[in-house]
């Protein structure tokens, strides 16, 4: 069915004023101060926004869509992600990583489960691999992974400077990172190498290595959790500086605050003010990861679990808290990582475009409606859409 979205305030996530927004299927057909329709009023589902902000579908490029952890043994195994957690976090696009845990989860099931979501009716991606190294591919190599499987765009999420990875070398990390590069040229993907960073003293030194010393570019690499704390951020900011891509986990607890981690929020601001581009930070969720906190021997003392609605809510922080405008608030979660990972029809509202919308409220800025590949999946708060095996 056609869809026509009167009265919007469309941030695309440039503000181009009130517009309508025509949608036919699955994409953006137009985007204009006046659209009228002579077609049957039966084969048209009119939408009025007003009252609402129309920004483009968030994508979150890090969730354990099969559920992540057990650093505590299988009970603190966390749960895999069902499909309304993601509509109410305004999710519409979502790539799927394995970590700590390559052995009870593996890239067979990553894989259905993202072809599970899609069929419910989002935009699904994967990593190939996990924390550790060698990797443990779909095929028998991150290039056949790369270039015969749609859903891969790249590896990751690979542990370094952190007491659960493989303890790599630096030229072990150097050949898989080789082979991204080289599956990603040769099927069009991104071929982005996702690297987990722990609280470990190496912290970033990996990285510097590689953009210093061999011809990979910052462009092949997105490291998360940069955030994790003020050492360690300090050094993403270098590294950013030095034309690499920075992540910041939106997903915390009080007491990762209160030992120094930085919020997403702030990390954004502070990137900014120290010179970095907004084109070389982006926000994503770690949703349904573990939140473990360890003692100081390395012990497991405790456990959350991550949440995909904290991106928006670190978006929210940057508007309300910090005073940024909405156009640029948007970018860590649509144009920025649409870009990063060449996902060319999604992070923008545009003719063309996947039709993938968020809608909230003006004055309080919450999440109202969500459109996901042009269908409607949650309407002035009520959730439409729910997956298969949801009540």
């Amino acid at each position: 069915m056609i869809k026509l979205i009167k009265n919007a305030k469309v941030y695309a996530p440039k503000y181009l004023g009130e517009k309508n927004i025509l949608i036919a299927g699955d994409y953006i057909a137009a985007v204009e101060d006046t659209i009228e329709l002579k077609a049957n009023p039966d084969l048209i589902e009119v939408i009025d926004a007003s009252g609402k902000l129309v920004f483009p579908g968030f994508i979150d490029g890090h969730v354990h869509i099969l559920g992540g952890g057990g650093e505590g043994g299988y009970k603190t195994r966390t749960p895999e992600i069902m499909l309304s957690d993601l509509i109410v976090g305004g999710v519409t696009t979502v790539v799927g990583c394995l970590g700590t845990d390559g052995v009870t989860r593996n890239m067979e099931s990553l894989i259905a489960k993202a072809k599970g979501l899609e069929e419910e009716g989002i935009t699904t991606y994967v990593y190939t691999g996990s924390y550790r190294l060698p990797l443990k591919t779909l095929t028998d190599s991150v290039q056949k992974d790369l270039l015969m499987i749609d859903k891969i765009i790249g590896v990751g999420e690979i542990a370094l400077s952190d007491h659960r990875s493989s303890s790599p070398t630096i030229d072990e990390f150097s050949r898989v990172c080789a082979d991204a590069r080289v599956g990603g040229i040769l099927s069009g993907k991104a071929g982005l190498v996702n690297v987990h960073l722990g609280d470990g003293k190496e912290m970033l030194d990996y990285l510097f290595f590689m953009i210093r010393n061999t011809e990979i570019p910052a462009s092949q690499f997105l490291p998360t959790h940069a955030n994790r704390n003020r050492e360690l951020y300090n050094e993403a900011l270098v590294y950013a500086k030095e034309g690499g891509f920075i992540d910041f986990t939106t997903s915390t607890v009080p007491q990762f605050i209160e030992e120094g981690e930085v919020r997403a929020s702030d990390a954004y601001v502070r990137g900014l003010d120290f010179g970095i581009e907004a084109s070389h930070m982006t926000f994503t969720s770690d949703g349904q990861g573990s939140l473990p906190l360890f003692d100081k021997g390395g012990k497991l003392v405790g456990l959350d679990v991550g949440s995909v609605s904290s991106l928006y809510e670190s978006v929210k922080e940057l508007i309300l808290q910090h005073e940024m405008k909405i156009e640029e608030a948007l970018l860590p979660i649509t144009k920025t990582p649409a870009n990063i990972l060449k996902l060319k029809n999604k992070g923008e509202i545009s003719q063309g475009k996947d039709a993938d919308l968020v809608f909230v409220d003006e004055v309080s800025y919450e999440i109202t409606d969500v459109i996901a590949m042009g269908s409607v999946m949650m309407r002035d708060g009520e959730i439409l859409k729910r997956g298969t095996f949801e009540k």
